[in-house]
């Protein structure tokens, strides 16, 4: 049986977050996040400010920045993003918000998030 880790809605971190398991967000999260190999799911209470890498990536909070998947991307009718969004596939629903980059083509190329600070 595979566990998940959570980051509970009264938890903020700031820093840099990795996982080598199955990682759900429901608090805030400031900073990088890595989960090589594994799913990252936003809760529609949570709410990332960061660079993410996962395999599958799945958003129905709020999220500033860019989102990195090897295989699909989720975007749900909850979800407010703004930053780049790169994977294979992407499955935006009716009511999301999306403000900023979106590539489907190819592999997917990580945007940090100080190059686009620094940009300004």
């Amino acid at each position: 049986m595979e566990t998940i880790a959570r980051i509970g809605a009264s938890i903020r971190i700031k820093g840099e977050v990795t996982a080598r398991e199955p990682l759900t967000i429901s608090g805030h999260v400031n900073g990088t996040i890595d989960v090589d190999g594994y799913a990252l799911t936003v809760d529609p209470g949570g709410r990332v400010e960061a660079c993410v890498t996962a395999h599958t990536i799945v958003i129905g909070g709020t999220v500033n920045g860019s989102l990195c998947a090897d295989l699909r991307i989720v975007i749900r009718e909850t979800a407010r993003i703004e930053g780049h969004v790169s994977a294979p596939a992407i499955i935006l629903a009716d009511g999301a918000t999306v403000q900023g980059k979106i590539e489907t083509a190819g592999r997917p190329v990580a945007v940090p998030l100080v190059a686009e600070a620094s940009a300004v």
